[in-house]
């Protein structure tokens, strides 16, 4: 149904498009490209007629396109909003999964820091235990 929807609103935009380009301005506009001057224009529509007929089709064409917009504007409002509790996006899933990756991660990295210090504060002799070299301290 929607779909239908938007197809009569696009023919309806071309239509009136194509209704304010055929009306005739100062220099003949399209409707002068047609007919070259007054030609077929003015032999189809009539002098006045015309203008009377492309002005009432512009109006009518005008108010149908708007109260399109404003019935599609309304059908996709609540659209949109039941599409987009349903479903998320997989990106937005992906991104969800690496920030808890990540949060994992902090927090082993935290908790090995942690036990280490702890085992260190336990056992002060390992402290010595990295510094010390093999070979012995020049004693003089």
């Amino acid at each position: 149904m929607f779909t239908i929807l938007i197809m009569i609103h696009v023919l309806i935009c071309v239509a009136l498009i194509i209704v304010v380009l055929m009306q005739s301005a100062k220099g003949e506009g399209l409707a002068g490209a047609f007919g070259g001057g007054g030609g077929i224009s003015g032999a189809v529509f009539g002098g006045r007629g015309a203008a009377s007929f492309l002005s009432k089709a512009t109006t009518v064409l005008a108010v149908v396109f708007m109260v399109s917009c404003l019935g599609l504007s309304l059908m996709s409002a609540g659209r949109g909003a039941a599409v987009a509790s349903t479903t998320e996006s997989t990106v937005t899933q992906e991104a969800q999964q690496d920030m808890a990756t990540q949060q994992q991660q902090a927090a082993q990295q935290q908790q090995a820091t942690q036990q280490q210090q702890q085992g260190d504060a336990a056992n002060p002799e390992n402290i010595f235990d990295n510094s010390q070299s093999t070979t012995p301290p020049d004693s003089q």
